[in-house]
């Protein structure tokens, strides 16, 4: 089955725009980003879309689809209805570049900010070994595609530019939490302590758990319950129990 469906695109670039309204043919099967493809071909020639697979796994066609953070690839048509308006914007929290197309460099700064892995001393590169129990927790946020919709509806830098330059987002806080878990990461042993880190450097305290990064996560990652939340115990443990504090006293004197 075909359809007519009324589009509504931003259209613009860093000095302003505006939605402007589209008929665009629709049908059985497809996802808005076909659509939008569609509307390249045959009415708006210059739209600028980012995009690479197609396929739900490079994150690159990441935009807000009637005011939600989506993946254009991944988004089906079909939970519209024909008579509903799709409304295509770019991602609110990162500066336009053209039309569909934002600047998501201030992801790769908060990446380069965060410590690598520290590998174990005295084991040599492809001689690490570790048992699946000890790696399952941090496992899940590897399958992250860095599509940066989790970034995009933090409301802790959505909502307050000012905040960009102490926060991390949730998807860099992850990455923390992913070290943290590692079995085999001795970050520890060259004086960084991963969780206060997050706190201190990262910007962990901002995040007041609301989920929302979570519910927009295409990989159904738990971000909040299974990272965020974990790393924010873990930073209180050792700020504010007293008996890690004592002994990671211990363990310094011995050291």
């Amino acid at each position: 089955m075909s359809y007519e469906a009324h589009f509504r695109v931003w259209r613009g670039d860093a000095e302003g725009g505006e939605l402007r309204d589209y008929q665009v043919e629709v049908n059985d099967g497809e996802v808005v980003l076909d659509i939008i493809h569609r509307l390249q071909a045959t009415q708006a020639g210059d739209l600028a879309v980012r995009w690479n697979c197609k396929a739900g796994k490079c994150g690159s066609c990441s935009a807000e689809v009637n005011g939600r953070p989506r993946l254009m690839c991944m988004t089906r048509m079909s939970v519209f209805t024909p008579e509903e308006t799709v409304t295509v914007t770019p991602m609110r929290t990162f500066p336009v570049v053209r039309d569909l197309v934002t600047d998501v460099s201030f992801n790769y700064d908060k990446a380069r900010q965060v410590p690598a892995f520290v590998p174990p001393k005295g084991v040599a590169a492809g001689e690490y070994r570790m048992r699946q129990v000890d790696v399952e927790r941090s496992q899940e946020f590897r399958k992250c595609i860095e599509c940066f919709l989790c970034q995009d509806t933090c409301h802790v830098v959505r909502d307050h530019e000012e905040n960009k330059t102490s926060f991390a987002g949730p998807r860099f806080l992850m990455r923390i939490a992913e070290l943290d878990m590692h079995p085999l990461d001795a970050a520890a042993e060259v004086g960084l302590t991963r969780s206060s880190s997050a706190q201190e450097d990262h910007g962990l305290g901002y995040c007041n758990i609301t989920k929302c990064c979570t519910e927009v996560c295409p990989e159904h990652i738990k971000i909040t319950d299974n990272a965020l939340i974990p790393l924010k115990e873990r930073a209180v443990d050792r700020k504010y129990d007293p008996l890690v504090w004592l002994g990671n006293k211990i363990r310094r004197r011995d050291a």
